[in-house]
């Protein structure tokens, strides 16, 4: 996939900086693929490229990170070093810490992790200030356009041509059904159901063991059970009845499926605690191929009868792009007025069909917060998130 993706761009503009860059984000998202650009981009410095899935590499450097110099020839000003699947170290905090600490001068690391949850745990707080952090999400709505078809993807979509608006609803429907995985995204129509089934369960299933959970079954039940709830509210209790397990096992999955990039839970924005739902979140997934995937529908979106979950579901996607996750809040009260997403001093209801929209039901949020203004967002106008 020959595009520039925006973090790309990103890190390009921190590459001076004092500290080792890391990419995070979801297996098979394409991380490999930024390193491999950033060192093509930056050829002119002297750089090495270390893929830790090579076991004679992660054997070296799991005795000491000064077998790193065992790999790279000497020399007189910094080198990049780009390591691709750091979380393979039994310790990456100890390696990155001590080359940073005594090798900086010598070394700059530009590593990938396949997941937030192996950094969270081993990513200590001693690479406070060292680290600079980049997640790579699956494509977004914009890279998937500027792969599909550049040419109008950096039109506004009121300046589109009939005929060009036509092609990018077409490609809208393409996104809302089988998601921004790389190599869905490049892959011809036929095959795109085959690939999604291998990144669930060849990829998650990795995330899953490497997690040490002992049943993979049960994992794939909630996630499926979860894929059927999108822009729900997440209740640990009644998951934990339906899947007769304990309720410390299902946050413990919850847990991993974040930390694995595969869901994301939206917390509650609320004045009154008495008055307004502050505890349970609602739940989206972080690509939705793979949601449609773990429900086992492709049908087209006209058709779908989960549009306004599918909907919701890109919002939240568009809104990531722009947004950290702990700044993305829904609001619903106790009586069950409802606003699905609150970002600052702006509010987004998505309705499928504008004809939905019963103005009444949210006089409530406006009297309660007349700063924030109020959006309407359905399929004909999402070009304006």
């Amino acid at each position: 996939m020959n595009i520039k993706r925006t973090v790309f761009s990103q890190a390009l503009a921190k590459i001076d900086s004092d500290q080792f860059l890391i990419f995070t984000g979801p297996r098979q998202a394409g991380k490999t693929t930024i390193l491999k650009q950033l060192q093509q981009q930056l050829h002119q410095t002297p750089n090495f490229f270390i893929n830790l899935e090579d076991k004679e590499y992660l054997s070296l450097l799991d005795q000491s990170p000064k077998n790193l110099f065992k790999l790279i020839p000497p020399a007189s000003k910094q080198q990049l070093v780009f390591i691709d699947e750091i979380q393979y170290l039994k310790d990456p905090t100890n390696f990155l810490k001590l080359l940073y600490d005594e090798y900086r001068a010598k070394v700059k690391l530009i590593v990938s992790g396949s997941s937030a949850f192996y950094i969270d745990r081993k990513f200590k707080d001693s690479l406070v200030g060292r680290k600079i952090i980049f997640q790579v999400n699956t494509l977004s709505f914009d890279e998937f356009l500027q792969y599909k078809k550049p040419e109008i993807s950096n039109i506004k979509y009121g300046q589109l041509t009939i005929p060009q608006r036509e092609i990018f609803n077409s490609l809208l429907d393409e996104y809302l059904i089988y998601g921004g995985y790389p190599r869905v995204v490049i892959a011809p129509h036929e095959q795109k159901e085959d690939i999604l089934q291998d990144v669930t369960y060849s990829y998650i299933k990795k995330d899953v063991f490497e997690s040490h959970i002992r049943s993979d079954e049960l994992f794939y039940r909630l996630l499926k059970i979860l894929a059927a709830q999108v822009g729900n509210l997440v209740n640990s209790n009644e998951l934990s009845r339906t899947m007769e397990t304990s309720k410390t096992l299902i946050a413990n999955y919850l847990y991993i499926m974040r930390k694995s990039f595969h869901i994301h839970l939206v917390s509650p924005f609320f004045k009154s605690a008495r008055k307004e739902i502050t505890k349970m979140p609602k739940i989206y997934f972080h690509d939705l191929g793979l949601r449609n995937f773990l429900i086992n529908d492709f049908s087209p979106f006209i058709a779908r009868i989960d549009k306004g979950q599918l909907l919701e579901n890109f919002v939240f996607r568009l809104l990531l792009e722009k947004n950290p996750t702990e700044d993305i809040k829904f609001w619903r009260t106790v009586s069950g007025n409802e606003v699905d997403f609150v970002i600052g001093n702006r509010a987004i209801e998505v309705k499928t069909n504008k004809k939905d929209i019963k103005l009444s039901k949210y006089r409530r949020f406006k009297q309660d917060y007349p700063q924030i203004k109020l959006d309407f967002i359905n399929h004909d106008n999402i070009y304006l998130i």
